[in-house]
């Protein structure tokens, strides 16, 4: 999957492109914007199924983001640099009665993204193609049942460790969505990340690492479905790991 968005303030990291399209800023936390050229057909789709699907975060969200669907949906979750939209699609198609909202800056995993929803028929599924924080300060308080972070942009480089997703105020964003005791997801195989994210969310007042993680963080989760970019990892000898962390009630 594609690294995350990662920015401080929202609105600042992104230009207008052609068509509208957002690109990367020089400042912005997230990689490159574009690869190559999209196939004809998710170009189409990019001018047609994006805007039907994309929140407008002008406009006030609703309290209740069950409003967005079209279909009758029980649950709400995000997840953060969908990349090519594996996962999502996926978790999209089992859990029917789920509402998702995805993000990605990525317009080539965008388009793919749209491939999927298209050829799949999926309803359930909104999206955003900018960057992730302000998704996260516009959405109610609460009103997320799980985040997944998965893959992320490790930043290798120390000098470029601030612009990891994962930081204090990011957490607090998360943190601020999340319904009580609801889940953040993370998933990496880079092991100072790993390590990286796991002390933020220990210093966190309102983050708990679940029982699974603390006994076993190289398990996958139950129904995880593996990316094309974590078989690259593990064929090229890195270990992922798979920590959920747990919202406090409070």
């Amino acid at each position: 999957m594609s690294g995350a968005d990662d920015s401080e303030q929202a609105g600042e990291h992104s230009i207008a492109g052609p068509a509208g399209r957002p690109q990367r800023a020089a400042d912005a936390f997230f990689g490159r914007r574009k690869a190559k050229p999209l196939k004809p057909v998710q170009e189409a789709l990019y001018e047609s199924l994006l805007p039907e699907l994309a929140l407008d975060l002008q406009q006030p969200a609703p309290q209740d983001l069950r409003a967005l669907f079209p279909r009758e949906v029980c649950q709400i979750r995000l997840e953060i640099g969908f990349g090519g939209g594996e996962h999502l699609a996926h978790e999209a198609g089992r859990f029917s009665d789920t509402g998702f909202i995805g993000a990605e800056p990525f317009i080539n995993g965008m388009g793919k993204m749209l491939s999927q929803i298209d050829a799949r028929s999926l309803d359930n599924i909104r999206l955003h193609h900018e960057d992730a924080v302000p998704l996260l300060d516009w959405l109610p308080a609460g009103s997320i049942s799980r985040v997944d972070l998965l893959y992320p942009d490790p930043w290798h480089k120390s000098r470029h460790w601030k612009r990891r997703f994962v930081s204090a105020d990011n957490l607090n964003r998360i943190a601020r969505v999340l319904r009580p005791e609801g889940e953040f997801r993370f998933a990496s195989d880079i092991a100072h990340y790993v390590k990286w994210t796991l002390k933020h969310c220990r210093e966190h007042p309102q983050f708990e690492l679940a029982p699974d993680s603390a006994a076993d963080p190289s398990a996958p989760w139950v129904g995880w479905t593996r990316t094309r970019y974590e078989a690259k990892a593990i064929r090229e000898g890195r270990s992922p790991a798979y920590l959920v962390f747990i919202r406090s009630p409070q």
